[in-house]
């Protein structure tokens, strides 16, 4: 049976200070269909998402919902119209209820009065109907962690009998193991005729999921094709224009050589109840991965080494010199850097420029700036990392994911740095940019620069690390050479399963 459109937006193109971000983008969702769409950072998706949500306002083109042509003046008039989108940061109120986010649009139910027992039941109903009937109805939503406040933003959707729901990288900060539950959820939405368009750079959920895909690329359209009628090298080829024969850049493994420099050595360290009694060491040009499940205690190490948390116990060498990092600032002068997990929150000042940015590790705070100096030295930077942006007085938030975290990388690069800890350093960037990331930091290394990479991604630890070392539950459980770096390996010592 052939299905019809509940929505076509046919050419629709936007500009941002003259920068092409959609150029005559054509495409349908069919009803009832799960629709992905895929494409580099910076290859005009979000803004498809938004123009059709109503957030933005398109340059010209048209839209078409249920066959009526709309002009989309908000993102109100198109949930009225059944299309709502779940972004990935959640449009919750922090401090208000489950139930109260749920209903915060009609919190009265049509009437003068909030009759809380009726509301908090209604909102109880609709999370057991999801499958969901751990969440309390009563919970502030501050207190539920990301995989339930989604639930939450689903149930907002539904009880606006959205016909539509977007999702816009649902998966990006869940495990494992809550991404395959809400895929299973998105299943079951989809069955009861919900339509979905579902966005993610990851290439095995869109083909777990959905019926077709749409490819973009430099804000234009490049083809929709049916799921199982692609592989998912032929989708990375449209995606990035050229074949990527593989994911990571050649490079020999580091040659551990006896005499050669130990940048950091570290015994015993604890910090509070996360890290418990670790020691490793790093030598210099080497690339050592922190593999290990979610909570683990790799994040909360590094940021004790790095001085942004308080060691509770244990020593910490600086090329043979015993340490206590006191503070980043420190640590920086030191010549170690640290590229945060969450670049918007602490690897970046979004609403600042590019420039500022870049060179916010390397002011000297004597008062005086040279700012053709600056400029010059900002521009060779971006360019050393590849980033795409249109000026270095833009505001770093007016930028993709990929060219963000190059952004955040630059800064370092800016400094005399010695050693450098990149935590999730392609979580949310596609696999283009996931590409030239990985080629950056073989440049790191080869350049003599000691790289340390914490990732949940085991095909990463596997494709760049020398050496992975393992942590469990705060404890490191076992290391592996770049030979004996497998997944099984990895399952195996980030789970305690006995060889």
């Amino acid at each position: 049976m052939k299905l019809s459109n509940i929505i076509e937006m046919h050419n629709i193109s936007k500009q941002f200070r003259g920068v092409n971000a959609l150029q005559d983008v054509s495409v349908d969702i069919k009803r009832g269909e799960v629709h992905a769409i895929i494409g580099e950072n910076g290859a005009g998706k979000s803004t498809l998402i938004k123009i059709l949500a109503g957030a933005h306002k398109k340059d010209s083109g048209t839209i078409e919902v249920e066959k009526e042509r709309v002009e989309v003046q908000s993102p109100r008039e198109m949930i009225a119209r059944g299309v709502s989108v779940i972004y990935q940061e959640f449009m919750l109120a922090q401090d208000l209820t489950v139930a109260e986010n749920i209903f915060i649009d009609n919190l009265t139910q049509s009437g003068s009065i909030i009759n809380w027992a009726r509301l908090n039941k209604m909102a109880t109903d609709h999370l057991e109907r999801l499958g969901f009937d751990n969440i309390r109805a009563t919970t502030p939503v501050r207190e539920l962690g990301i995989a339930q406040q989604q639930i939450v933003e689903i149930c907002k959707s539904l009880v606006k009998d959205s016909k539509v729901i977007v999702f816009d990288e649902p998966t990006a900060a869940l495990t494992h193991t809550e991404a395959e539950s809400l895929l299973n959820l998105i299943r079951r939405l989809n069955n009861t005729g919900v339509t979905i368009i579902y966005i993610s750079h990851r290439l095995k959920e869109l083909f777990a999921i959905s019926d077709r895909i749409t490819v973009l690329k430099d804000g234009a359209l490049v083809e929709t094709v049916t799921t199982n009628n692609i592989s998912e090298q032929q989708l990375v080829t449209m995606m990035v224009g050229r074949d990527i024969e593989r994911l990571f850049p050649q490079r020999k493994g580091h040659e551990l050589a006896d005499g050669e420099e130990v940048l950091l050595r570290v015994e015993g360290l604890t910090v509070g109840q996360r890290v418990k009694d670790i020691s490793f060491s790093i030598r210099r040009g080497e690339i050592v991965g922190f593999s290990g499940l979610i909570g683990a205690g790799r994040t909360e190490a590094m940021r004790a080494i790095f001085g942004a948390d308080r060691i509770t116990r244990g020593e910490i060498y600086w090329k043979g010199e015993k340490i206590s990092p006191k503070s980043p600032r420190k640590s920086i002068r030191m010549g170690l850097g640290l590229l945060p997990e969450d670049r918007k929150t602490q690897g970046l000042v979004l609403q600042q420029p590019i420039r500022v940015n870049a060179t916010l590790v390397s002011q000297k705070g004597n008062g005086y700036i040279d700012h053709k100096a600056e400029r010059d030295r900002v521009s060779e930077l971006l360019a050393s990392v590849s980033t795409r942006y249109g000026s270095i007085e833009d505001n770093v938030e007016s930028l993709s994911g990929g060219n963000q975290q190059k952004v955040a990388l630059a800064k370092w690069l800016a400094v005399d740095t010695e050693m450098i800890i990149l935590d999730e350093p392609t979580r949310g960037v596609d696999v283009g940019a996931k590409t030239e990331m990985y080629g950056l930091i073989n440049a790191l290394a080869d350049r003599g620069i000691a790289v340390v990479v914490i990732s949940s991604e085991m095909v990463e630890i596997m494709g760049l690390c020398d050496r992975a070392i393992v942590m469990r539950e705060g404890r490191i459980s076992g290391e592996l050479d770049r030979a004996h770096i497998t997944e099984n390996e990895l399952i195996r010592l980030a789970m305690g399963v006995e060889a």
